[in-house]
């Protein structure tokens, strides 16, 4: 069999009594949690551009948007993922080469479940299959240091999932998964230099083409079946040799991602946590501060420190903003906090956190790169103006996948970015859906999604993580 094949056995094969107790409750935990960060982002921008582009282009479908309205698996994929996405909120899984998001993967094998009627056991399990896949690969074939995006290995692990989710036999899911390995392979440049809106769509994006794809695939359109180890193809071009046993894989990755504690980008947690950790113990203000040194792991220095994916001292946007190690540890220490309110493009603009940015130095720590995916250490050192020194050193943080968020903490986390678009009640049938999904059919929680997008009023911009302070409704 080709690698396309065997994964397809894997997905298709999969039950959800091979998933722990353990692994079932924290997927509840991730879909809770990307859900949060959606219903969270309904203001967003980008959000708002791709609800007009779709208003103007896509038709009724059996798929339920947040927000309400029905569209096609694909469209839902596609603008629930957006939403998942826009924040930069969600979970994360880090290896060595690679970080992926494989809660991104939510909303499209959500919306392929609900256009099968499927169990919410069907569900569970494949979207379990989808976090083993993108997980796996992004261990084993990392394709960031060769230019490309984490999407690469998204594009399997959707279709997998998406494979899983349809009930398809092995034969269509197998052509489903060389489809998209062919032929969704994007640049790493979405994520270096000058940050657009491209850097919240890309995975989403992905994941439309994918399910399209996929929707070809049970209808009979075939792939290039040596899609990964043929000539050209994914390790010939890209990754490199790489052997992964299907045939001896669970479905317990994700219990080895790890959820964000504040709205910022993964490799900033536990740097933002020591910094928060010295602001408390010694009542530091932002003006007395003079210089501020933070030594950190590679690959945060390279992606969020001003290392090989650009300078980050030049924040004037949102995906600039939250890419940013100085800015991140500026507005921390500034706000007590880094949630959606500080992406607000006032509060970037705002001349306290620009100065302050600019007295950070970023510098890596060999040791503390030895260390990593095991432990994102990081040591935050604050000099102030009197003389006097103060330094913390974090191995991680409240969140991190050796230090689990449990369901309550991730239920505050939820309330906390819910609260202005869905009433009390709603938001806790939500919460209360999932935590029964393995009991329930998933259009039980996909139909409350109509009821997001309460009109709420607000009396600052600095509240609408996209720089508005009208009225919106979903």
């Amino acid at each position: 069999m080709t690698h396309a094949e065997r994964i397809a056995e894997f997905a298709i094969h999969c039950r959800f009594e091979d998933l722990s107790q353990a692994a079932c409750e924290q997927l509840k935990i991730r879909v809770l949690d990307a859900l949060g960060c959606a219903i969270g982002a309904i203001e967003g921008l980008p959000v708002r551009i791709l609800r007009a582009h779709l208003a103007g282009f896509e038709g009724e479908g059996p798929c339920m948007l947040i927000g309400g309205r029905r569209v096609s698996p694909s469209a839902a994929a596609f603008y629930n993922g957006a939403l998942v996405r826009y924040l930069d909120f969600n979970d994360s899984y880090l290896a060595k080469g690679e970080t992926c998001h494989p809660s991104d993967n939510v909303v499209a094998v959500l919306a392929a479940s609900e256009y099968s009627g499927a169990s919410g056991r069907d569900f569970l399990t494949a979207l379990a299959v989808a976090y083993q896949v993108q997980c796996r690969l992004s261990e084993v074939a990392p394709v960031r240091a060769a230019g490309f995006d984490h999407t690469v290995q998204g594009s399997y692990a959707i279709a997998a999932g998406v494979s899983r989710a349809l009930g398809l036999g092995r034969e269509e899911a197998a052509n489903a998964i060389a489809i998209c390995g062919t032929a969704f392979n994007a640049l790493r440049v979405t994520r270096t230099g000058k940050l657009s809106h491209w850097k919240g769509l890309a995975y989403p994006h992905m994941a439309a083409g994918c399910t399209n794809a996929t929707f070809l695939a049970m209808h009979g359109i075939t792939g290039p079946l040596e899609a990964i180890e043929g000539e050209k193809g994914f390790m010939d071009a890209i990754s490199g040799m790489f052997e992964i046993d299907w045939e001896r894989e669970d479905l317990e990755s994700v219990r080895k991602t790890s959820l964000k504690k504040y709205n910022a980008e993964i490799h900033s947690q536990s740097t933002i946590d020591a910094a928060l950790a010295l602001k408390r113990q010694h009542q530091i203000q932002a003006d007395q501060i003079e210089k501020i040194e933070v030594e950190i792991f590679d690959v945060a220095y390279h992606i969020i420190g001003g290392g090989d994916e650009g300078d980050k001292t030049i924040v004037a946007t949102k995906e600039q903003a939250d890419h940013s190690l100085p800015y991140l540890i500026a507005v921390a220490l500034l706000d007590g906090t880094v949630m959606p309110e500080q992406y607000a493009a006032e509060r970037i603009g705002r001349e306290d956190v620009q100065g302050l940015l600019h007295r950070v130095t970023v510098l890596p720590n060999e040791d503390f790169s030895n260390q990593f995916p095991e432990a994102m250490p990081c040591r935050v050192t604050i000099a102030l103006r009197d003389g006097r020194t103060c330094s913390e050193t974090a191995r991680d943080y409240p969140g991190f996948f050796r230090r689990p968020m449990s369901w309550e903490e991730t239920f505050q986390k939820f309330e906390r970015l819910t609260e202005p678009y869905a009433i009390s009640q709603l938001r806790r049938s939500i919460a209360d859906t999932v935590k029964s999904l393995d009991a329930i059919p998933v259009s039980d929680l996909t139909r409350l999604f109509g009821d997001v997008g309460v009109v709420v009023t607000r009396s600052s911009p600095a509240a609408c993580p996209c720089g508005r302070s009208d009225t919106h409704a979903a």
